[in-house]
C-alpha cells in the first residue's frame, strides 16, 4: 500500500449514535483510515455520552469547531419520552444539531448526491434543487410551557434600559393548553441572507425565499425585508450580471413552483421549513441517505453531517444479529465533504483530491448496480442491479476506490 496521504489540521470528529454509529465505524476503518494520516479531536455525541456529561460533551465539540474551522458529524438522537425511559436518561437532552448551530450560527445547505440510475421521484426535476436552511432560532432554541390551568399567556419584552416593557396577550386560557416562545436576531438572518446569495451567485443558479409574511407580519416580515435588503443593496448588479435572479414568494407558493419547476435553484427556507423540506427532497431525489449536509458560518466554521436519522429500526435488527442494507452514502459524502475543505483551507490538494475519488468509487458502485435495500426499491430496472448488505456496499465502494489509486 502506498504512503499514507498527510492531512495537515485537525479534524473535529463526532460520532453519533445506533445504526450510523455503526456504519461510521465502517467507513472510517475501511475508506479512510488505511489512506490517511489523520489528527482527530474526538467527540462522543452518542446519546449515553451526553447524559453522562450533561450535554456539556456536545458545547465541547462545538468550541473544537470553532478552533480548527472543520468538523464532521455523525447522525445523533434528539431524545422524546419514549427514548428517555429507553436509555435511562436524566432528561429530554435538546438537538445536538440544533445546539451546535445556535454555538456556530451560519446556514444549512442540502444537495442531493445524484446518480445515472436513480431518477427523481418528480420526474420534471432535471437538475439538483438544492436547499439553504437557516440553522438559527425557531423551535429549535425554544421555550415551552405546558397549560393546566386557566390563566393568561403573555410575550413580554423587558429592556435593558430600564424602560417600560412591552406585554402583548398571546391567549386567555380557559382550559388546558401549550405555549410556545421563539425568537431570532438580525444578525443571524443577514448572516442567512449573506450566505445563500453568496452560494447562489458561486453556483451559478437561481436563489428562492418564501415564508408567511402575510400571517406573521413581524417575524416572517423581517426575514423578508432583510433578503430584500441585502439583495438590492449589495448583490443586485452581480445577480443580473451573472444571469440569475432572486425570486421571492410566500413559502406555500414555494412549494407548489418547487413541484413543477425543473430544478436547478438554491432554495432558502426558514429553519423549521428546511429542516421539513429538505427531507421531502432528499426522499423526493432517492433516499434520504443520498443528500449532502453542510453547515456554514459567516465566522467560517464549517461542520458536515449526514443529512438523516440514526435508522433505528436497523440498529434494533443489528443488535439481534441480523443481517441489514442500509445506505452509508451520506455519512461518506460528510467525510468527503470534510475532507475537501480542510485540503482548501490547508492548501493540500492531494487530500482533496483522495475525497474526490472516494466519492466517484461511491457513485460508480451504484450506478453499476450494487446498492442498498433503500435504493434498488426506486433504481430504473436494470438486469446487473443487486441489493448488498451494508458492510458488503462499503467494501464495494473500497474495491472501486482501490483502482483509482
Amino acid at each position: 500500500m502506498p504512503e499514507k496521504i498527510k492531512v495537515k489540521t485537525t479534524i473535529v470528529e463526532m460520532d453519533g449514535d445506533e445504526m450510523t454509529r455503526i456504519m461510521w465505524r465502517m467507513v472510517k476503518d475501511k475508506l479512510l483510515l488505511p489512506y490517511l494520516d489523520m489528527e482527530i479531536e474526538y467527540y462522543d455525541l452518542g446519546l449515553k455520552k451526553r447524559d453522562e456529561t450533561d450535554d456539556q460533551v456536545t458545547f465541547d465539540a462545538a468550541n473544537a469547531i470553532k478552533k480548527y474551522k472543520v468538523g464532521v458529524k455523525c447522525a445523533t438522537i434528539t431524545p422524546n419520552a419514549e427514548r428517555v425511559e429507553e436509555y435511562g436518561l436524566k432528561k429530554q437532552w435538546p438537538s445536538p444539531n440544533g445546539t451546535l448551530r445556535g454555538i456556530l450560527d451560519g446556514t444549512v445547505f442540502r444537495a442531493p448526491i445524484l446518480v445515472d440510475n436513480i431518477l427523481p421521484g418528480v420526474r420534471k426535476w432535471k437538475n439538483p434543487i438544492h436547499i439553504g436552511r437557516h440553522a438559527y432560532g425557531d423551535v429549535y432554541a425554544n421555550s415551552e410551557i405546558e397549560v393546566t390551568k386557566p390563566g393568561v399567556a403573555e410575550l413580554v419584552f423587558t429592556p435593558a434600559d430600564g424602560s417600560e416593557p412591552i406585554r402583548k396577550v398571546i391567549h386567555d386560557f380557559r382550559e388546558p393548553g401549550i405555549l410556545q416562545g421563539i425568537h431570532n436576531l438580525d444578525s443571524s438572518i443577514r448572516g442567512f441572507a449573506t450566505a445563500c446569495l453568496t452560494y447562489a451567485l458561486d453556483q451559478g443558479i437561481d436563489l428562492w425565499f418564501g415564508t408567511k409574511d402575510t400571517v406573521s407580519k413581524i417575524y416572517d416580515a423581517r426575514f423578508r425585508e432583510i433578503f430584500d435588503e441585502e439583495y438590492e443593496t449589495k448583490w443586485k448588479n452581480r445577480f443580473e450580471a451573472a444571469g440569475i435572479e432572486y425570486f421571492f414568494t410566500l413559502i406555500d407558493d414555494a412549494v407548489a413552483r418547487v413541484m413543477k419547476s425543473e430544478g436547478g435553484m438554491l432554495w432558502a427556507c426558514k429553519n423549521y421549513d428546511g429542516d421539513v423540506m429538505s427531507d421531502m427532497l432528499a426522499s423526493a431525489y432517492g433516499s434520504l441517505a443520498m443528500m449532502t449536509s453542510i453547515l456554514v458560518s459567516p465566522h467560517g466554521y464549517f461542520e458536515y453531517e449526514a443529512s438523516h436519522g440514526t435508522v433505528q429500526k436497523h440498529y434494533y435488527k443489528h443488535l439481534a444479529g441480523e443481517k441489514t442494507s442500509t445506505n452509508s452514502m451520506a455519512l461518506i459524502f460528510a467525510w468527503t465533504g470534510c475532507l475537501k475543505k480542510r485540503a482548501e483551507l490547508d492548501a493540500t490538494p492531494e487530500v482533496g483530491d483522495f475525497a474526490r475519488k472516494i466519492e466517484d468509487a461511491a457513485l460508480e458502485t451504484v450506478e453499476s448496480g450494487i446498492m442498498t435495500g433503500d435504493l434498488l426499491l426506486v433504481a430504473e430496472h436494470d438486469p446487473r442491479n443487486r441489493k448488498v448488505y451494508t458492510e458488503d456496499f462499503i467494501d464495494h465502494i473500497r474495491e472501486n476506490l482501490e483502482k483509482k489509486l
